[in-house]
């Protein structure tokens, strides 16, 4: 009797249940990295942090990846031992890091304590607690961008030839998902009872250990599909992931333009939301809550359009086109927010708001759905979690970066202001300049392809 399905990705059922797993795992990432971004305010009251100590905890999660070069070393890892070891290793160094996170804001770790009075003895005018709270966002970064580019190779593994993009999209949704959860949620977490800032962190540290095990579950799923697909016989030695690669990397003309479009969006999109509930409170002298409940509504933008448009790029193509369109829209709404007349308490001015919010989230479904599955056009398949990590390491450069840098501006803007009250148009300002860079990028990226013909304006469906 002849077989209906060759391997378990020939499965439409096996193959997207594979992507579920993934995907929840990176929905309970994506809400522990912003789970203090919705009560910045609440986190300078009781922490006794300003907005320069807070955008240096924010740029944190990305400094052992930038500086350490980690990033570059869980790309070797990926290639080298699997996507099942890398995955459940990632799983664990994120839930180690969330956990010192949350042990440095607990109210444990106080005067007294032997570890924090080693950390108060220097640098005192960085409080101990955000010491040691940067110390363990960043351990938790490794482990939550060792879990992106794992994702990203095990969906390429699962799904090239087929939905890709639409894979990546929904995946991507997913995560996003997480974003508007804990926009949602941390607010009415911190205030259940007396205000605390440490109730949020700990449910989602909870909420990691279940993101381990849906890893580790998936993990069972991708050994069967290896033997089905032969993949634990040894590869052909020209097919090995040899050191060298990473040199085809760096001097490919094309892959470090896609790599530092890539940072130059982001960069003005996840160290954005780290600032945005305070810069709403700030420009429409919101409540908390209400400006995180507005803010919220990105995420949601983002997660309904990006399959969508995955769905389309698959079929139709346009790659080069969407990462255009996606830098002018995220220009129009950070320039919106930076330079507009908006009101406390004017009704024209919220709408405004949620508009420029609303091109955001159509902004955040364009450049990812057509950004992540134009990399495998572009590289072989040997070194493809390489390329994933050189691209995320030069990304997390910017997402570094540009939180100290506005955390710095905006406490240069504002020197006499509390936390609430700033006046963010330098900010938005440094923000909307990202994305003109990232607009002259994605012109230049769209005529390489033309002229060498790479298939980013392509669909990924192959026509048999």
């Amino acid at each position: 009797m002849k077989q209906l399905h060759q391997t378990m990705r020939d499965s439409a059922v096996l193959r997207w249940t594979a992507l579920i797993l993934i995907a929840s795992t990176m929905f309970f990432a994506y809400m522990f990295v912003d789970v203090l971004s919705p009560i910045q305010t609440l986190v300078q009251e009781q922490m006794g942090w300003s907005a320069s100590v807070y955008g240096t905890f924010a740029g944190s999660e990305y400094f052992l990846n930038v500086f350490v070069f980690f990033l570059i070393f869980a790309g070797i890892i990926l290639d080298k031992l699997g996507i099942r070891f890398t995955a459940i290793l990632s799983g664990v160094v994120m839930l180690v890091g969330a956990s010192i996170k949350l042990y440095a804001i607990s109210p444990y770790f106080a005067e007294g304590n032997v570890l924090y009075d080693f950390l108060n003895s220097f640098w005192t005018s960085f409080p101990a607690t955000a010491k040691l709270a940067c110390a363990g966002f960043a351990i938790f970064g490794c482990g939550v961008e060792m879990a992106g580019i794992t994702v990203s190779k095990a969906i390429v593994k699962w799904f090239n030839g087929k939905e890709l993009a639409l894979a990546m999209g929904l995946e991507m949704a997913i995560a996003r998902l997480g974003v508007f959860a804990v926009f949602r949620l941390s607010p009415i977490m911190a205030s259940w009872g007396s205000p605390d800032v440490v109730r949020p962190v700990a449910i989602c540290c909870g909420l990691l250990c279940i993101g381990l095990l849906t890893f580790i579950v998936y993990s069972l799923m991708d050994k069967k599909l290896d033997k089905q697909l032969g993949a634990d016989a040894e590869m052909e030695p020209e097919d090995q992931f040899k050191i060298s690669d990473l040199g085809i990397l760096f001097t490919s003309k094309v892959f470090l333009i896609v790599a530092f479009l890539c940072v130059l969006y982001y960069s003005a999109i996840f160290p954005f939301q780290k600032f945005a509930t305070s810069m709403l409170e700030s420009r429409l002298g919101m409540a908390t809550d209400d400006a995180s409940a507005l803010f919220s509504w990105f995420p949601i933008g983002a997660m309904v359009l990006t399959p969508l448009l995955g769905w389309f790029l698959d079929r139709k193509g346009k790659g080069a086109t969407m990462l255009i369109l996606g830098a002018i829209l995220m220009f129009v709404c950070h320039t919106v927010f930076a330079l507009y007349p908006l009101q406390p308490g004017d009704s024209n001015s919220t709408i405004i708001a949620y508009g420029a919010i609303i091109l955001l989230g159509i902004s955040f479904s364009l450049v990812p759905a057509a950004l992540w599955p134009s990399v495998p056009k572009l590289v072989e398949e040997r070194y493809l979690g390489s390329a994933y990590s050189v691209i995320f390491w030069i990304q997390n450069i910017g997402l570094w970066a540009f939180p100290v840098i506005i955390g710095k501006v905006l406490t240069w803007a504002n020197p006499d202001a509390s936390a609430g009250q700033y006046d963010y148009t330098a900010p938005m300002l440094v923000f909307a300049s990202l994305g003109i860079l990232a607009f002259l990028l994605g012109i230049w990226l769209k005529a390489e392809d033309k002229i060498h013909n790479y298939g980013l304006e392509a669909p990924n469906i192959k026509k048999k």
